[in-house]
């Protein structure tokens, strides 16, 4: 079958990947000149499958206050006359219970086993270079109830069947990872996850888009999508600035801007833009001053993964809208929690500010299903676990259009 793939981020080539390996005649388009050169750029480079705790989660509801109102917290509120914005976040309030969050981590821990496996047999069938690592992780928390918040997540995923994780002390912590030495007095306990992986999913993308075309995948870049258009219940065509692209099957993995090419169509999908930050900083010579295992500071909001001789440091969620502006302050912010957390591993002086808008469902659950037409499919809603589930939704993806052959 002819299918065609709006988005070039590692959603849609991962997609692309499943369905020419399945046989199927694959066409990607994207307003980008390059594969990956949005949201999956600088992202936070932590491939979490067995962590998958949602954003929504009962605590939300006593740190509101900071929330909205204090000027310097990492998971920020900027209230908008945005009737999209209200929507999402009303919905996302309503899945602050432990029963959602529940079915939500069930959700997403399997999607992530089948995400994982798929990836892994990509990095086989590819044989790429992105600085790829398996040094596992530590997700740091700042006081004992946090930790205790954090054992009973723990209790629920193993409940579920993920991957081995304990609860580790400071000194334990350090031990793993003895760049967190300096840091060893500003947190309480700490998970840790031997399975955890990183890699540059920027680096994945451009490698995984040259395998596409020797297998004859066709890019079409630097190609503005204007709409999709629909005739007796099916997709006939996209239109473009170049021209017409016709296929059996559309797949729309545009990310948030997936949402404003469905309305159309009377798809109103529950996904809104989750802003955040990275920089990335050159450790070549940081020594044991940088860490190799992957660190989610919880209390700075803050993630840091090796790359290679890269340290990347992303963090931050804000409501803020489709705004790309990289703020300085956000910039000096991600430098001294890093100065904090690892002193001396970096001189800063050339930082590689980065910004991205993660599409996120209220529930951190992703859309991958078919909805407006017969023929099209939806593949978005990732949010901060794209690079993660990236593999997991196109497997589920390609399956179904499988099925209707």
């Amino acid at each position: 079958m002819q299918v065609c793939i709006l988005g070039a981020g590692i959603v849609g080539l991962a997609a692309a990947y499943e369905l020419t390996l399945a046989g199927h005649q694959v066409t990607v388009v994207d307003k980008a000149s390059q594969a990956g050169s949005g949201t999956s750029m600088g992202n936070g480079a932590q491939l979490s499958y067995s962590y998958v705790q949602p954003l929504a989660d009962p605590g939300i509801w006593k740190q509101l206050p900071k929330l909205l109102f204090s000027s310097d917290s990492p998971l920020k509120f900027r209230l908008q006359a945005d009737p999209q914005q209200w929507k999402w976040g009303l919905a996302f309030l309503g899945a602050c219970n432990a029963d959602r969050s529940a079915a939500s981590t069930r959700t997403l821990l399997q999607l992530a086993a089948v995400s994982r496996q798929r990836f892994e047999a990509m990095q086989t069938q590819v044989g790429g270079d992105w600085d790829y690592s398996s040094t596992g992780k530590l997700v740091l928390y700042p006081s004992d109830a946090a930790v205790q918040s954090a054992r009973q997540q723990l209790d629920v995923q193993s409940q579920l069947g993920s991957a081995p994780q304990r609860i580790v002390s400071p000194d334990e912590a350090v031990a793993l990872e003895p760049a967190l030495a300096a840091y060893r007095s500003q947190f309480a306990g700490a998970v840790h996850t031997p399975s955890e992986c990183a890699a540059d999913c920027y680096q994945v993308c451009r490698q995984l888009e040259d395998w596409l075309r020797q297998k004859g995948v066709k890019f079409i870049m630097d190609t503005p999508i204007q709409r999709l258009r629909r005739e007796g219940g099916k997709i006939v065509a996209l239109e473009t600035a170049q021209g017409d692209i016709e296929a059996e099957h559309f797949i729309v993995a545009l990310g948030v801007d997936s949402v404003a090419l469905c309305k159309p169509l009377g798809v109103d999908l529950p996904v809104y833009p989750l802003k955040g930050y990275s920089i990335t900083l050159d450790v070549a010579a940081a020594g044991h001053k940088a860490p190799t295992v992957s660190i989610t500071d919880s209390a700075r909001k803050v993630v840091f993964a090796r790359i290679g001789q890269r340290l990347r440091v992303a963090g931050m969620v804000e409501l803020v809208g489709h705004d790309l502006r990289i703020p300085q302050d956000k910039i000096r912010s991600l430098c001294a929690s890093t100065e904090a957390v690892f002193p001396g591993c970096s001189d800063y002086v050339n930082v590689q500010p980065w910004a991205g808008l993660r599409p996120a469902t209220p529930t951190a659950v992703p859309i991958a299903m078919s909805a407006g037409a017969s023929n099209l499919w939806i593949n978005t809603g990732h949010g901060a676990l794209g690079f993660t589930l990236a593999f997991g939704t196109a497997a589920q993806l390609a399956y179904d259009i499988g099925q209707t052959a």
